[in-house]
């Protein structure tokens, strides 16, 4: 019998690939999404791996859809073995320009999302005493970026969610583990439907990755029971570097971290936005930044030879400490 995996955020992006690359492997997938059209799209092209495809119209902030998918989901293809939460929604704007329901609306969207997902597969894989949890996680979960407190706050609160289970799980003693995998920036469509309030188009701030690249990650973390997964030498830097000296990555930021997020394009004033509705169009894995984007991550090597680990913190720990004797310099602190 081929296992069984969930996918959620599934219609595109990081998503998208991470569908695939379970397929790849000859597991059964339900995808969910917001857009049945291109989950439909998403489930045709799959289905040429030879395996079983259920795509189920999900809105991920809505808990009682969310159980509704995973009850179909063993009703129709089996036992969830692994249920991996990517879905994910934001905002390009200050905190000044934002309204309430847009905080709400992505922070349902992004944290409680994952909370729902979580909770529906977590409830299943308690009876059968196995199972995996992937929660897809960023290096802005620990270090925060200006123009995206609603995605940065969402995704490290997720940290603090998962954390929290995690002991509860150990105490239950229960055989299911749950594996967070932080990213870096990834080329997906979200540059070109998230809502954006800044004139300006939005862009993943360089090095950019394929969206392969953390799904190759995510597949590894769910088939070798890692706690965590970082990818990419930016996510390492970020952590660490945050962790060394934040006061000079706030002023830092406050500066590169709009001019790293937006281009010298003008930003469509009448641009659809999925924040609260699905974005309709041909969207798949890949977003606009193709020839910018780096196809593999050597950084993933270290999760899989873990005596390899010491050295790499060592010599990102080095080089965030230059880089933040550099801005101390330019600063004037």
């Amino acid at each position: 019998m081929p296992k069984i995996a969930v996918v959620t955020g599934a219609g595109a992006g990081v998503g998208r690939a991470t569908a695939e690359e379970f397929a790849r492997h000859g597991y059964s997938l339900a995808l969910l999404s917001r857009d049945l059209e291109r989950l439909e799209t998403a489930a045709t092209a799959l289905r040429r791996y030879g395996v079983a495809v259920l795509p189920i119209p999900t809105d991920m902030a809505d808990a009682s859809a969310v159980e509704a998918a995973a009850s179909q989901v063993e009703d129709e293809l089996g036992p969830i073995d692994v249920w991996v939460n990517i879905a994910m929604a934001t905002v390009f704007a200050p905190v000044s320009k934002l309204t309430a329901k847009e905080i709400e609306r992505g922070t349902r969207v992004t944290y409680l999302g994952q909370v729902h997902g979580m909770m529906a597969a977590l409830s299943r894989m308690r009876t059968r005493n196995r199972g995996t949890i992937v929660n897809v996680g960023s290096a802005l979960a620990y270090r925060s970026v200006p123009l995206q407190s609603i995605y940065c706050g969402a995704k490290a609160a997720i940290r603090g969610f998962t954390d929290s289970l995690r002991s509860e799980i150990i105490h239950d003693k229960l055989d299911v583990n749950i594996a967070m995998v932080d990213l870096p920036a990834v080329n997906t469509p979200q540059f070109d439907w998230a809502l954006n309030k800044m004139g300006k188009r939005a862009k993943p701030v360089a090095p950019i990755y394929q969206p392969e690249v953390p799904a190759r990650a995510i597949f590894f973390a769910a088939t070798h029971r890692r706690r965590d997964i970082w990818v990419g030498f930016p996510t390492i830097k970020a952590i660490l570097g945050n962790r060394i000296a934040p006061i000079l990555l706030d002023h830092y930021l406050a500066d590169a971290g709009y001019s790293g997020q937006l281009s010298d394009e003008p930003e469509a004033e009448d641009k659809p936005a999925n924040l609260f509705e699905p974005v309709p169009g041909p969207y798949g894995a890949h977003g606009r930044f193709d020839g910018k984007s780096r196809t593999g991550s050597w950084e993933m090597f270290t999760d899989r030879h873990r005596a390899a680990c010491v050295a790499v913190a060592v010599i990102s720990a080095a080089g965030v400490l230059w880089s933040a004797h550099k801005v101390a310099k330019r600063l004037g602190i």
